[in-house]
């Protein structure tokens, strides 16, 4: 895979991550909301998928690459932090706030 590629890719993973995490895990809990401790599981999944895509963007932050895939590259080790920040805090809430109160 080119650098652009894998710029791009590292770039897009943790907001996929995010997604996924929010919009799979609603559903879930939604139709079975006893299921508290796949919330955990889950929210560890995203953060390894964030952690992946921030070591495979450091690895391309490297001086002899085009500037603009360096650029991509920072930008997406900042994406990478900020998604994973997102998601621990809704899996503290998912562990603090039970999802059966309605």
């Amino acid at each position: 895979m080119s650098p652009r590629a894998r710029s791009w890719t590292v770039l897009l993973l943790p907001p996929a991550a995010w997604f996924l995490f929010e919009q799979g895990l609603s559903h879930v809990l939604h139709r079975r909301c006893g299921l508290i401790g796949i919330g955990l599981a889950w929210g560890v999944a995203s953060l390894a998928m964030c952690a992946a895509a921030g070591r495979g963007a450091w690895s391309l932050t490297r001086k002899d690459g085009a500037p603009a895939d360096r650029w991509l590259a920072q930008l997406a080790l900042a994406v990478a932090g900020i998604f994973a920040l997102a998601i621990s805090f809704q899996t503290l809430a998912i562990m603090m706030v039970p999802p059966c109160v309605r």
